[in-house]
């Protein structure tokens, strides 16, 4: 069965809360979200990378809790 997540990219430049992009994601799995959140934090870590720079990346849940997070630090 598919859920929707939602994967959001963090950095320290911004105003507010911190979220660069969201994307809304359909995914049967944890695992399978967890594997594109990790090529979504992967890519935007990229030298060549245009806009703000990532530092993290969270995935919510479709009631909007975090089930996975990654960032520069881990």
């Amino acid at each position: 069965m598919y859920e929707t997540y939602r994967i959001e990219t963090l950095g320290t430049d911004t105003d507010g809360d911190g979220v660069i992009r969201r994307t809304f994601v359909r995914a049967d799995s944890v695992e399978a979200i967890k594997d594109r959140a990790m090529k979504v934090f992967s890519r935007a870590r990229r030298p060549q990378s245009r806009g703000p720079e990532v530092e993290a990346v969270r995935v919510l849940d479709g009631a909007g809790y975090e089930i996975f997070s990654v960032s520069i630090r881990d």
